[in-house]
């Protein structure tokens, strides 16, 4: 199966969010493995950009577009955007939406002085909406509970983001991506 990541980027935003989209295709990469470590399925992965207008209040994305692209592109795909808009529905706490083989998150843009603490926080949140539809492919009858009281369990009682290093590996010294605990979804 492929992972699709596709990052939504305005025209005029291209070349300044250049840093931040190597970041989403490493990203990608550790999804690789950790979809492996976590779920033992075997995904291919893949990265690109789609370049989008910019928000205004006659030309709103929204969530039907994107699955109206993810449509045209491949059913059998699992897409997942990384929007620069919320989602207008969701159930999640961390803004973000999945279906069939679709998920998409609010990909908040990083201020330059906080880069990594930013897409570590958005990569956690990729982790909730991954989780969801991983869960919901294994067929897990409870997947949404599971998922949303790990979630909360970070949110409100101090449990730590899952961090691993450039390298894919369990860290505690030098985080390069966070995700939910898994351990809890493993059962």
């Amino acid at each position: 199966m492929l992972l699709h990541f596709i990052f939504l980027v305005t025209k005029e935003d291209l070349e300044s969010r250049a840093k931040e989209f190597e970041y989403v295709e490493q990203m990608a990469q550790f999804y690789k493995k950790w979809i492996k470590d976590t779920f033992s399925l075997e995904y291919d992965v893949k990265c690109d950009q789609m370049i989008v207008p910019k928000q205004s209040l006659i030309r709103r994305l929204d969530t039907a577009v994107l699955v109206e692209d993810h449509k045209s592109r491949d059913n059998d795909t699992f897409h997942f955007y990384l929007a620069n808009f919320r989602p207008m529905w969701t159930d999640c706490t961390c803004e973000g939406y999945y279906a069939e083989n679709f998920a998409m998150v609010l990909w908040v843009k990083p201020k330059e002085d906080e880069f990594l603490s930013m897409c570590q926080k958005n990569c956690s949140v990729v982790s909730h909406e991954i989780s969801h539809e991983l869960l919901r492919q294994k067929k897990s009858k409870k997947q949404y509970e599971m998922v949303h009281d790990v979630w909360s369990k970070h949110l409100f009682k101090d449990l730590p983001f899952e961090q691993y290093g450039k390298n894919s590996e369990r860290n505690t010294s030098q985080p390069y991506f966070m995700t939910l605990d898994a351990s809890e979804l493993r059962s």
